[in-house]
């Protein structure tokens, strides 16, 4: 376990349900990545790149919903510029993604 955090800190992590619209290679990235692009609903659209290569093919992550933090600031990533971090649960070298088990709005809060 990590260090303790108080609640304060937490509720800082703005975490959020949105849906992947596009899916691309990242044949820059040092480590295999995919370049999401996901729609956040209210928020808008942001990109990220994800080292999910190993468990998801484009396909079946093209219309999936996940779990990101959206309030990191923006993150140069080779040659790509990421604007938010999608949440996985890490299992070696795969990485297993958050989400919800039933459809909700893009946008909606985790707590």
């Amino acid at each position: 376990m990590n260090s303790i955090i108080n609640f304060e800190d937490f509720v800082k992590v703005d975490l959020r349900v949105g849906t992947i619209i596009a899916v691309d290679d990242f044949p820059k990235a040092r480590k295999p990545a995919y370049q999401l692009t996901i729609d956040f609903g209210a928020l808008g659209v942001k990109k990220t790149s994800a080292q999910i290569t190993t468990l998801y093919n484009k396909e079946a992550l093209l219309n999936r919903q996940i779990v990101a933090v959206v309030n990191f600031p923006k993150k140069q990533i080779a040659n790509f510029m990421s604007e938010c971090l999608v949440l996985g649960a890490v299992n070696g070298k795969d990485v297993i993604l958050l989400n919800p088990d039933q459809v909700v709005k893009n946008g909606s809060t985790v707590a």
